[in-house]
């Protein structure tokens, strides 16, 4: 895993710029370092304070008199080069420079990222940012960055957009599925997506690696590093700036030349990498990635309680390249035979709104050994109580993929998310989100 480690696995970590505001940036950081229980030593760095948060405060990190890991400098633009080179004396070998001011501002910022990273590269030691939004690690409490994510799961977030980047710690947290790592790029003046890559493919934390892009100037390298990564593990992939007006955005956002939309498909195709459109989607397939294998094939079973989101499954399924599977007979007359007559008996299997968690538990038994079957589109479409526990129990029975969308069950609803949440299975808001994520699921099978 090598020269990354220092900033993913330092033992200390000093904080540049630490401040007693509270909503000052420098507090944040030092703050979330501290609450998500960092087992390392914790040093902030400011000239004008003695002791911040109960922690001893020094007036320069070459103060410090024990070895220093990873510096997160959180200072004025002009003051980090130097900054860095006393750092480096001091045999820092990791950093993380937060604050922005450099290359995306041109001008001076572009003379001042180029001396930050000749410091950097002359001490022998590695950087990301500047210009960016930190690091995590949750499996070692090192939250660097903001908001406060301590969940530890198997999705690494690498993201150039440091919202974008929080905004997937955000929801992977708050559904309990949890990270392995975190990087906002920001400006990648020295670590880029093509290290990160690197890093993560062999990285026993990280199962699936979820990578925000607005560009590279590192083509070949990329498409490497993508094989060989999506090669161990999958790779979700959004890129930015596809079009001219994007790429302009790009440009100004971190400097960084969008390239061709086209290219890239074509590189996500060859490597294995899924690439995807939205946010939305980014963010749902990382789940699906996370919680379920590949299935076999594109037959896909529906079950429901209501018969308008199951059409509206049907019509994501079929748009996306998928089927829904052909029931056998033999499956077809024991549905009618154990299920209630109001059961409308074909796929989608609509129990209708007086369905109740059994009848799932019933029609799952039935048709879970089926040939037939690739994968599960289960939709509670109403309140309907005891929807985990039926999943839960299957999940356990069976290695077929199943999704569940979970809408219009009020308070009910509320609880049973919560349960699937705290045991980290996926649950989608609409039926066709849950299509969509189990398509990206599907093709990220190995040929």
């Amino acid at each position: 895993m090598g020269e990354l480690d220092s900033i993913f696995n330092p033992g200390s970590v000093a904080v540049v710029g630490a401040s007693r505001t509270p909503g000052k940036l420098g507090y944040e950081i030092l703050k979330n370092i501290i609450d998500a229980g960092f087992r390392g030593k914790i040093y902030p760095v400011n000239p004008k304070a003695d002791e911040i948060m109960g922690l001893k405060c020094y007036h320069s990190i070459f103060e410090i008199p024990e070895p220093v890991d990873l510096a997160v400098i959180v200072i004025p633009a002009r003051f980090v080069p130097d900054t860095v080179k006393e750092a480096v004396r001091k045999g820092v070998k990791g950093f993380v420079v937060i604050s922005g001011g450099f290359r995306e501002v041109g001008g001076e910022g572009v003379e001042l990222e180029r001396r930050l990273v000749r410091a950097v590269r002359e001490g022998g030691a590695r950087l990301i940012g500047p210009n960016c939004q930190g690091i995590n690690n949750p499996h070692v409490g090192l939250c660097a960055t903001w908001p406060l994510s301590t969940r530890r799961g198997p999705v690494a977030v690498v993201s150039q957009s440091g919202t974008v980047a929080a905004f997937m710690a955000t929801g992977l947290e708050g559904e309990g599925i949890g990270m392995s790592k975190f990087a906002a790029l920001g400006n990648k003046a020295d670590v880029d997506e093509v290290d990160m890559l690197n890093y993560l493919a062999d990285d026993p934390d990280t199962e699936v690696v979820a990578l925000y892009l607005e560009g590279t100037s590192r083509g070949r390298e990329l498409m490497e590093a993508l094989r060989r990564c999506a090669s161990r593990k999958p790779v979700v992939v959004i890129k930015a700036g596809r079009t001219e007006t994007g790429a302009e955005a790009v440009a100004s956002h971190t400097g960084t030349l969008a390239g061709s939309a086209e290219v890239y498909e074509a590189v996500f195709r060859q490597t294995g990498a899924v690439s995807v459109d939205t946010l939305e989607e980014f963010f749902d397939a990382a789940k699906a990635l996370a919680a379920f294998k590949p299935p076999k094939g594109p037959r896909v079973m529906v079950i429901t309680s209501s018969g308008g989101s199951g059409i509206l499954a049907a019509d994501a399924i079929e748009s996306r390249g998928m089927e829904l599977a052909k029931l056998s007979e033999d499956v077809l007359s024991r549905l009618r035979e154990e299920l209630p007559h109001f059961c409308v008996i074909r796929n989608p299997l609509d129990l209708t709104g007086s369905a109740y968690a059994e009848l799932y538990d019933k029609a799952l038994e039935i048709t879970k050994d089926h040939d037939g079957i690739d994968s599960y589109i289960l939709i509670f479409g109403d309140p309907i109580a005891g929807a985990f526990e039926v999943i839960e129990k299957h999940l356990r029975e069976t290695e077929k993929p199943i999704l569940v969308a979970y809408l219009g069950g009020g308070d009910v609803e509320v609880e049973e998310r919560r349960k699937f949440y705290e045991a980290g299975i996926p649950v989608y808001p609409t039926p066709e989100r849950a299509v969509v994520a189990l398509y990206n699921l599907w093709r990220s099978r190995k040929e």
